[in-house]
């Protein structure tokens, strides 16, 4: 079944821009103002399931990068402030919060004495094994209007855009979906 796709708002900035500015091409506004526009709806529905958990985004980041590197669920703060591609000094401030509300713990590293290590806790555990299976069905409910086919190809062509990118931002770093 084909679906109907109705003009956007998108669409009327670029019929603005063509009526004023016929010398320009437009075309690349395109997709670029719907994936800003996809972006921010999207992160208002993201948004609404961690708020379900009492979590923001970004604390979200922090358990799922721990929840994800597997047993023992720890890093150093170094790979994950790397790995969110945030400032140390914001991860120390996020980390105290995180840690006054039990969620992680900072623990010796025992490999180098003179550094901790961030684990989960056994609270902070729970919490994003929760937290994490409504973030999954949520994003399934956000897509679940498009097809199999529509997805996987969106899916590539949204890879290959990511990848001229990096490329060219010299990037690579990762962030949660």
């Amino acid at each position: 079944m084909k679906t109907i796709v109705r003009p956007d708002a998108v669409d009327a900035i670029l019929a603005q821009w063509r009526r004023e500015r016929p010398d320009l091409d437009v075309t690349a506004m395109g997709p670029i103002g719907r994936l800003k526009r996809c972006s921010v709806l999207l992160q208002r529905r993201i948004e609404d399931t961690f708020a379900e958990f009492d979590l923001s985004r970004w604390e979200f980041d922090v358990l799922a990068t721990l929840r994800r590197s597997g047993e023992p669920f720890r890093l150093a703060p170094t790979e994950l402030f790397s790995t969110l591609m945030i400032t140390s000094g914001a991860m120390t401030h996020r980390l105290k919060g995180l840690e006054t509300r039990g969620l992680i713990a900072r623990v010796p590293n025992p490999d180098d004495a003179r550094s901790l290590l961030v684990e989960l806790t056994p609270a902070g555990y729970a919490l994003i094994e929760r937290a994490v299976e409504a973030h999954v069905a949520n994003e399934q409910r956000i897509l679940a209007p498009l097809g199999a086919r529509e997805i996987a190809a969106l899916d590539r062509q949204l890879a290959r855009l990511l990848a001229v990118l990096e490329a060219a931002d010299g990037a690579g770093m990762e962030e949660d979906a």
